[in-house]
């Protein structure tokens, strides 16, 4: 009987044992990753919290928003410089995401997320931006202009989440959390030192066809998922995108805005056809463009044809400037 209590109470030693190390290990790699890649930009707060984002640029605006798992670096990689001298570019993380406050289930519906972007554009003094949306952004986009009609001047759909998918994309699975306390318990132990073994293979899904450029880590702001803030705010994201997504569908028809796609032909993460379909049965007008030979990683990887979409998506928003 001592014998039986004495390895009882040597597992749950080790068990603790471990959990301190995991949870030690994710603090030190998040440290590593914020002193690394600091914030670049500028805050502002909003009823969801504080927003992360970079401003630059003068002219006609446009919002950028991010995907799923990402911050705003996806845009300063290579769009925000080509388009600055002819626009004024605001690229902001999302709740949660980036150097943005921490988010809940509840701040990370999309309409609360849509609503902390239309606070922040409007306390910045923008009236009207082209609202460019890349993956689950194309989501947030979408839900900006069915909820502010009169205040989106056209949207432009990178690679755009738009209808609910069966299965989660390999490269997200170890995302897919419904509980809300095991995924907080995920975030500060297991997930991060995960992420950090298994991220050169997700990353590799993610960017295919294409390689996944040398500088990602730094230049596009990869070492940031190596945070649990995260790895929380994208696995809240996609829960919530279960509930939201069916509900916003039927309802793609009454979007009055100038509306564009962009997909890469060899997009893995998401199934162009069903994409660029679910929105065409209701928006039959909309621009669409898809790019041969490309990947889901469009504003980093086909920089000059993004460049080029937004510029014509700016056309049709704007047509009196052009």
């Amino acid at each position: 009987m001592l014998i039986m209590i004495w390895f009882m109470f040597f597992g749950v030693l080790c068990v603790a044992a471990c959990l301190w190390g995991l949870r030690r290990m994710t603090r030190d790699l998040a440290r590593e990753a914020e002193a690394r890649l600091p914030p670049r930009g500028d805050f502002i707060d909003t009823s969801s919290g504080r927003l992360h984002y970079v401003d630059v640029g003068r002219g006609p605006p446009l919002v950028l928003i991010h995907g799923l798992g990402g911050q705003l670096q996806h845009f300063t990689y290579a769009l925000i410089e080509a388009l600055g001298n002819d626009f004024r570019v605001i690229a902001i993380d999302r709740p949660g995401s980036g150097y943005s406050a921490p988010t809940d289930d509840r701040r990370a519906h999309l309409a609360c997320q849509a609503q902390a972007l239309h606070e922040a554009w409007q306390a910045l003094g923008v009236e009207r931006p082209l609202v460019v949306g890349h993956s689950m952004g194309g989501a947030v986009a979408l839900t900006l202009a069915l909820e502010y009609p009169k205040e989106v001047a056209g949207l432009a759909l990178l690679a755009p989440l738009v209808a609910q998918v069966s299965d989660v994309p390999p490269a997200m699975r170890l995302l897919a959390i419904r509980s809300p306390r095991w995924r907080r318990w995920m975030a500060e132990t297991l997930a991060i030192p995960l992420t950090r073994v298994t991220s050169r293979q997700a990353l590799a899904q993610v960017f295919a066809p294409e390689a996944v450029p040398a500088d990602y880590a730094t230049r596009g702001g990869g070492l940031l998922a190596l945070r649990p803030q995260a790895f929380h705010a994208a696995s809240t994201d996609l829960a919530m995108l279960e509930h939201d997504l069916p509900r916003q569908v039927p309802r793609y028809a009454a979007l009055g805005v100038p509306l564009g796609v962009m997909f890469g032909s060899h997009d893995r993460i998401l199934e162009p056809a069903l994409h660029i379909e679910t929105l065409q049965r209701q928006r039959p007008e909309m621009f669409v463009h898809v790019e041969p030979e490309a990947g889901h990683m469009l504003p980093i990887m086909r920089p000059e044809a993004t460049v080029t979409f937004i510029r014509r998506m700016a056309a049709r928003a704007w047509p009196s400037s052009y």
